[in-house]
């Protein structure tokens, strides 16, 4: 047996089979809701498994998971392993020239899509001859498309194992559209995505020793736990988290889609004890559902709520320990090219930068050099040891990411970054993010933690527009709290400089409506400085 992702969940399903292992409920209170045992679940996976390979999809060839989150794609996702071919996610916002890049870029060969998406597919499926077999998900014969039905948990393959040998070399890939330019594929060993992505099969202690244990763990251990990954699947982090929660043998619940007061109705009835979610854009509104319409909903059973991918604010932080004091709240920081590398300080925010305890694997080197730097000193965050092959169809890019030092593969992430005498890194920002004004850099994240903690401001995103005597200037984008009064640029201005530099005072705010942020909650930098420049024109 190896470090094959496959192989581990069915070592899993064998010593608990008749455990509840995914609960899919799509609107809470109406009955829309589907349960399934690991025994179930496997024996659903081996379906859509056999169902490709029957298809004529080989071992090694993409398939695209364009869909909502449901039973259907982590079924698919595991049935994809089962027979060694590769999943890839697809974000369901894209519209018909973004989804013809990236089904090209990812030679998909195959794709898995929700009903919905009918019309966006058949647009774009003629410009993709590599893409030659399609899965509909839900929907009636009336669909657009000549694709195969896929409704509830069956597929017309056998519902028994029986596929060949895996490996632990076996790739997953992760797109990653990130905050600026095109999505990237990133390509994972699954050997190297179960340490770096999966922490070994136990995020908060020690990694097995050998694939054999993750097994002996759960069989040893009981259930009880329930992880409930509340972004969409098809961002690396919710698949993740369900293929941790999974490789402890426990309990994974998921919602067709973030609505927050569904989420807090759901941790009432499903006694959730683990929640997963996305910077403020996600927790925020949670906050606002249970101090207000919400009120009184029972989340004592949460013992932690994580956040990854984009930074939780100091303010909202506040608000939710006050609401939920017991529950433990986790300020992740790590990335599709690195996995997990390390939890904020709890002196983060409060008009501190993003501080992080990193794993050993993580340090902060001249991107030049590529050799530590000095503390104080600005670097760039890399990561050794396990970490992904490179970028799909991209040597370009994956020369100027990856490298080899010392006998070890390295990947150099785009963070900007400080490290004190004790080992604490503090994060400034993305460096495609870095606003040069005057001669001076300032990163985004920074101002919009500042902007962030006014208790007038809801969200808050941050972009450098070209400015004739400073080069770029600093603006602000800006989302009122709901009846809040409008702020001028002087009083914001005046609040900012009680927590920032003189230099990374906004010299332009916007208010708009909403923020736009992916359905994650990653911030949409492109839009921001979009806004802002029509703005100063």
């Amino acid at each position: 047996m190896e470090y094959n992702l496959a192989d581990l969940f069915e070592s899993v399903v064998d010593v608990v089979p008749d455990r509840e292992a995914l609960v899919y409920i799509d609107h809470p209170g109406t009955g829309a809701e589907r349960r399934l045992t690991y025994a179930e679940l496997d024996a659903a996976a081996n379906r859509i498994g056999h169902h490709l390979i029957d298809a004529g999809i080989r071992p090694g060839e993409h398939l695209g998971l364009h869909l909502y989150n449901g039973i259907e794609y982590l079924q698919t996702v595991f049935g994809c392993l089962k027979a060694r071919i590769v999943p890839v996610n697809v974000n369901y916002r894209y519209v018909e020239d973004e989804l013809v890049y990236l089904y090209r870029d990812a030679d998909l060969a195959a794709l898995v899509f929700d009903a919905e998406f009918d019309a966006r597919v058949a647009a774009a499926l003629p410009q993709c001859p590599g893409l030659r077999h399609l899965v509909r998900v839900g929907g009636g014969d009336e669909g657009v498309l000549a694709a195969v039905p896929f409704t509830g948990a069956e597929a017309s393959g056998s519902p028994e194992r029986g596929f060949p040998a895996r490996s632990g070399d076996d790739q997953f890939i992760i797109y990653t559209g990130g905050t600026t330019g095109m999505p990237k594929g990133v390509m994972w060993r699954q050997e190297d995505l179960f340490f770096s992505g999966l922490g070994g099969g136990a995020p908060t202690g020690e990694p097995v020793k050998k694939p054999e244990e993750l097994a002996e763990r759960v069989a040893a251990g009981g259930s009880g736990i329930t992880f409930f990954p509340t972004p969409p699947l098809m961002h690396g982090t919710s698949t993740l988290t369900s293929l941790i929660g999974f490789n402890f043998g426990q309990r994974v619940v998921i919602h067709r889609k973030f609505v927050p007061e569904q989420v807090l109705r759901t941790v009432e009835k499903e006694k959730v004890t683990s929640i997963s979610l996305v910077g403020d854009a996600m927790l925020r509104p949670l906050v606002d559902a249970l101090a207000g319409p919400m009120k009184g909903t029972d989340c004592s059973s949460v013992f932690s709520v994580s956040s990854s991918g984009a930074v939780l604010s100091e303010t909202v932080r506040r608000q939710f320990q006050e609401l939920l004091p017991n529950a433990v709240l986790l300020n992740n920081y790590g990335s599709s090219e690195s996995g997990f590398n390390g939890t904020a300080t709890a002196d983060s925010g409060a008009g501190q930068s993003f501080r992080i305890r990193v794993n050993s694997r993580t340090q902060v080197v001249d991107p030049a050099t590529h050799e530590p730097v000095a503390a104080g000193e600005v670097g760039r965050v890399a990561q050794c040891g396990h970490v992904p092959l490179g970028y799909y169809n991209d040597p370009r890019k994956t020369a100027e990411t990856f490298f080899d030092k010392d006998g070890e593969r390295w990947v150099l992430l785009g963070d900007m970054a400080t490290v004190d005498e004790e080992g604490v890194v503090t994060v400034l920002g993305r460096g495609s993010q870095c606003i040069n004004t005057g001669g001076e850099k300032v990163y985004p994240e920074e101002v919009e933690q500042a902007l962030k903690s006014h208790p007038d401001v809801y969200d808050a995103l941050v972009a450098g527009v070209p400015d004739a005597k400073w080069g770029n200037h600093v603006a602000a984008v800006v989302q009122l709290r709901e009846g809040a009064a409008r702020p001028s640029l002087e009083d914001v201005q005046t609040y900012c400089r009680t927590h920032l530099a003189g230099y990374k005072i906004p010299r332009q705010l916007v208010i708009t409506d909403a923020i736009r942020r992916s359905p994650s909650g990653k911030a949409d930098y492109r839009w921001a400085r979009d806004v802002a420049e029509a703005a100063d024109r």
